[in-house]
């Protein structure tokens, strides 16, 4: 089901039905959407829905497991409102458990990161000010209870193989059902997904996902992924070498660019002149993860300095 997670932005929510239609011995909700009313609302609507015209006898009485595969409020800040509707126990990968617990103080963490991005990106003025407010946004608008904290590793109730995906987010899980796989926001139809340096984001920047990537691609019989945003993805083999190629080109655009010693700010600006006030906070964070890569595979030198901006420049 396609929820509006926020105004501008739809994300998939899944609800996964085992059993007899008429009388399911399983089901499980992947993701909750947004906070927001329209989310909420849309989330009810679209599992009445199931309940109507395809006859998949499933309630919130009888949910037997929800399950949230990234802390993004897109994909989680739903998560307060299912539970007042189901005791079904939550889980969560081990990562997350402290946002989810503890929203305020996750954030209050999350500001101290950004002013150590800030600094190291070379980020001030009206840039700065639009990271430090998206800092203050809480991933849920109040904690939620989380019953089993997942590690990727292990088989959860018997029916998904949980498999850890960090890069895009570091507590993010990919679920295997058979030969489906619900990859979250580790892989879409459309998009590559939006990476942080690592230094801002635990488990995020370019390096976990590409190891996450060859993670997945490892996988046998898998015949179908569905991503948490567009559509099904029957190829998906064919879109994790497309997204490598992409960001093969994104890694030599910026060492082309980094003909002199160049902060990351400015190097996003010599890769996008025209940078809109919309994409700017995606391409600064994108940039820093491409510069951190290259900087700690040897293919930028990085010079630290003590209070200034880290200076990059091809070797």
């Amino acid at each position: 089901m396609s929820v509006n997670a926020f105004p501008h932005l739809s994300a998939n929510v899944f609800l996964i039905v085992m059993g007899d239609p008429a009388a399911p011995s399983y089901t499980a909700l992947l993701d909750t959407g947004g906070h927001d009313p329209g989310s909420t609302q849309g989330l009810a609507r679209g599992l009445e829905a199931v309940r109507e015209q395809h006859a998949e006898a499933w309630s919130w009485e009888t949910l037997s497991r929800v399950v949230i595969s990234h802390v993004h409020p897109d994909h989680l800040a739903g998560l307060p409102f299912v539970q007042t509707l189901t005791d079904a126990p939550t889980a969560a990968h081990a990562l997350d458990l402290a946002t989810i617990q503890n929203p305020e103080a996750a954030r209050d963490a999350a500001m101290l990161r950004t002013e150590v991005l800030l600094a190291w990106a070379g980020i001030d003025g009206e840039y700065a000010a639009r990271f430090r407010n998206r800092a203050r946004n809480l991933m849920l608008p109040r904690a939620a209870r989380i019953d089993t904290a997942l590690h990727g590793s292990e088989l959860l109730d018997g029916q998904f193989e949980v498999i850890h995906t960090p890069g895009h987010a570091g507590g993010q899980v990919c679920l295997r059902l058979h030969d489906t796989l619900l990859c979250a926001d580790h892989l879409l139809p459309h998009n590559s997904p939006p990476l942080m340096p690592e230094r801002a984001h635990v488990g995020g920047g370019l390096a976990n996902y590409l190891v996450s990537l060859s993670r997945i691609e490892a996988l046998e019989g898998v015949t179908l992924a569905l991503g948490g945003h567009g559509g099904p993805m029957p190829d998906w083999r064919g879109r994790i070498r497309q997204l490598r190629e992409r960001y093969q080109g994104k890694l030599q655009a910026v060492l082309d660019a980094a003909d002199q010693p160049v902060t990351v700010h400015d190097l996003t600006l010599r890769l996008y002149p025209d940078i809109s006030r919309v994409q700017a906070l995606l391409l600064l964070d994108q940039t820093g993860a491409l510069a951190e890569y290259l900087a700690a595979t040897g293919q930028l030198r990085e010079q630290e300095t003590d209070g200034q901006a880290s200076l990059f420049q091809r070797l």
